[in-house]
């Protein structure tokens, strides 16, 4: 638990993050000198006070990503940075993936609820990514596993809000299956989870969202032993890239284990969430409204 004054920092911090303050401005408000302010703050948090605000403001910046029309640009200024491209730059080393990217990505592995992400890289070839960046963490798990020794873990560390949610997340390239359907199939288990699932998405060279998947029409709640769980997807000829990982909703636990790709025959349903030409009628109907 922080101190009175840190908590008071950290409050004022807050209640002015989009605001043209200095230092000098903060002290004032609290009633304390900016190098007492200074030293308190980086004692107990690790951070200094520009670092806290540089961080919570790409929070923000996140939030605006994913829930306004506002241009990177818009967002870039909104937030004080000096131009877009020192904004690309802080939000690229942050959340480990650029701006636009992440606004294209994240609005589609959650599309009913609510977000903005951090990273990290605990588990080699792996990412974390969601709503809050101390929310959730993510690690290879030696007690809790499917087969072999070791399973990857995804878990909530503290409060949730509504619609927070984090993933554990990979992305490679689509070279080897354009062309094909395949099979992503894994085993997963839960622990009081509001909301789980595997997820899978298919992009273009411009990024743009060609096949997916998050489980949504048959997501895992509660507490449940290890399942098998699949997606199909097709990998149109345009496909440049592929993401896929597990999804954690609100609050719990999730243990994945025994992903495996595989390609299978075109018989083999896919579970593909965006619609596709097929759904459509080969006829505009009711153009007179007589119908009903």
């Amino acid at each position: 638990m922080y101190s009175l004054i840190v908590q008071d920092i950290i409050t004022t911090l807050e209640d002015h993050l989009l605001e043209h303050w200095q230092l000098e401005d903060y002290a004032k408000k609290i009633g304390y000198s900016k190098f007492h302010l200074t030293r308190s703050f980086k004692k107990e948090t690790g951070l200094t006070i520009g670092e806290y605000i540089r961080k919570r403001r790409l929070a923000m910046a996140s939030l605006f990503l994913l829930h306004s029309d506002l241009s990177i640009m818009e967002i870039s200024l909104e937030c004080h940075f000096q131009s877009q491209e020192a904004f690309t730059r802080a939000f690229k080393e942050l959340y480990n993936m650029p701006p636009g990217k992440y606004r294209n990505l994240m609005k589609s592995i959650m599309r009913t609820e609510e977000q903005e992400m951090t990273t990290t890289n605990e588990v080699k070839g792996w990412f974390l990514s969601g709503t809050n960046p101390a929310a959730y963490t993510m690690k290879a798990d030696t007690e809790v596993f499917h087969t072999g020794t070791k399973s990857g873990y995804l878990g909530c560390t503290g409060a949730m809000d509504e619609g927070q949610f984090g993933t554990m997340m990979q992305s490679f390239s689509a070279k080897n299956w354009v062309g094909k359907r395949f099979k992503m199939s894994c085993f997963i288990k839960t622990k009081e989870a509001v909301k789980c699932g595997a997820w899978c998405r298919i992009d273009s060279k411009n990024g743009d969202l060609l096949q997916f998947d998050n489980m949504d029409n048959r997501a895992i709640h509660g507490t449940t032993d290890w399942n098998y769980y699949s997606i199909v997807l097709d990998v149109p000829e345009d496909s440049a890239s592929i993401h896929f990982g597990l999804l954690l909703s609100g609050a719990g636990e999730a243990w994945i284990d025994g992903i495996k790709f595989e390609e299978v025959e075109k018989s083999v349903a896919t579970t593909n969430m965006i619609g596709s030409v097929g759904d459509l009628p080969l006829e505009p109907v009711n153009l007179g409204f007589d119908d009903f």
